[in-house]
């Protein structure tokens, strides 16, 4: 094989040690390589930075072993192009099960350009990102305790949740330190009811059929209070985000996009700068990073059911939520996208489809930086408008009509 680099550097990531192997150019033509161990504390990974820079080494390739690999990657890229290798791509040739031959194996690989880089936001994004997620990970703790508390409810005979949209709303948590605290008249916990649930019968559904032991009442304070405090963490999170970032600009949001959702890289762009979409040549490169383009099975002229590949889950699911949302629109591209797939391959197919649509759309946005324009809710069936003819006329024919087509006055 042909030598692409010259100075590269391949790491084998631990939790407490770093194994790197320095290839350079040697005497006579040949090649040096230097293995060398530090430590995964600041100190060490900085006298490893330097270390690198006095070889004059440019690459340095790493596996992405769980998290470990993220302040290696983030202290290295300062000063050398890092690339993070996916570890089933390299662990293609068995025969390598110590650090030493693993980080050799990883710096000739670099050295003949055989290993290709995962994407690795920017710093700004990062920082970002790690903030959704979290929030992401508080609502979802939040929403396991309320349903342990509404399984608690259910089981004394309270059917608050039938009255209460939100039971660990403003009118469910007075109820519920009523109840907590040994309340059980109808007409007082009636009383604590505000707003709209004022007019619904609340005394009625909120009475037991039995009367609350006090083993029953021990578990429902600390999972009252950690359902407080969830909710809380999330609006702290969302005030930080507010504080930090702004929206896409003042551009026009797709139908279904929420502030919490989380974009291609991040879903708002820092105060300076602009958001660099050049690691996706182009939308169908993000698609599929993302794991929400088709998959492609053809066999013997055959072609078979493609599922999607994995892709970033977070993205995903942002993306998925924003489909349903947009998919119960009337006036929007996106809903008519749903519902002309919808008919014919079904309700989780043309999710997919719409996330996918949204995806594209905020790929051009952020590449292009122009505002989101919506085309109509009949721009597929113009843009496909002979398909939609003949499938209009296919329908009647097999209802027994003949059909003949006449231009309107």
């Amino acid at each position: 094989m042909d030598q692409m680099l010259e100075r590269v550097a391949g790491l084998d990531v631990h939790k407490k040690t770093v194994t790197v192997c320095v290839r350079v150019p040697g005497a006579r033509g040949a090649r040096r390589q230097e293995v060398r161990t530090f430590g995964t504390t600041v100190p060490e990974l900085l006298a490893l930075r330097e270390w690198l820079e006095t070889q004059g080494v440019t690459h340095a390739a790493m596996e992405s072993t769980g998290v470990y690999w993220k302040p290696v990657f983030y202290i290295l890229e300062e000063a050398v192009t890092c690339l993070l290798a996916n570890a089933a791509h390299i662990a293609r040739v068995p025969g390598r099960k110590t650090d030493v031959q693993d980080c050799v194996w990883i710096a000739q690989l670099v050295e003949h350009g055989l290993v290709r880089g995962s994407f690795v936001p920017p710093a700004p994004i990062r920082d970002l990102r790690d903030l959704t997620r979290a929030r992401k990970a508080l609502s979802h703790d939040r929403t396991r305790a309320a349903n342990r508390l509404h399984k608690v409810l259910e089981d004394a005979g309270i059917k608050l949740a039938s009255v209460a949209n939100d039971v660990l709303g403003v009118s469910g948590r007075a109820m519920l330190e009523a109840l907590v605290g040994g309340t059980t008249d109808p007409t007082v916990l009636a009383d604590l009811a505000r707003g709209k649930l004022r007019a619904k019968p609340a005394g009625a559904a909120a009475r037991a059929h039995r009367p609350l032991s006090v083993a029953s009442r021990l578990p429902r304070r600390p999972t009252l209070g950690a359902a407080g405090f969830l909710g809380g963490g999330d609006g702290a999170s969302e005030r930080a985000d507010r504080r930090g970032h702004r929206p896409l600009s003042g551009r026009a949001r797709a139908p279904g996009y929420d502030s919490r959702s989380e974009p291609p890289d991040g879903r708002s762009l820092r105060r300076r700068g602009r958001v660099d979409m050049r690691q996706f040549p182009t939308a169908k490169h993000l698609a599929s990073w993302a794991g929400l383009c088709p998959g492609n099975r053809e066999s013997a002229g055959k072609h078979k059911s493609g599922t999607t590949r994995k892709g970033d889950r977070w993205l995903r699911t942002a993306l998925v939520e924003a489909a349903l949302s947009a998919s119960r629109a009337t006036d929007s591209a996106l809903a008519g996208r749903y519902r002309r797939v919808m008919r014919h391959r079904g309700h989780k197919k043309a999710v997919i489809a719409v996330a996918h649509a949204i995806l594209t759309s905020a790929y051009h946005v952020l590449a292009r930086q122009i505002p989101y324009h919506d085309l109509g809710p009949d721009y597929y069936d113009h843009r496909h408008a002979e398909r939609v003819r003949r499938r209009a006329i296919a329908a009647l024919e097999r209802q027994g009509y003949r059909v003949t087509l006449q231009p309107a006055a």
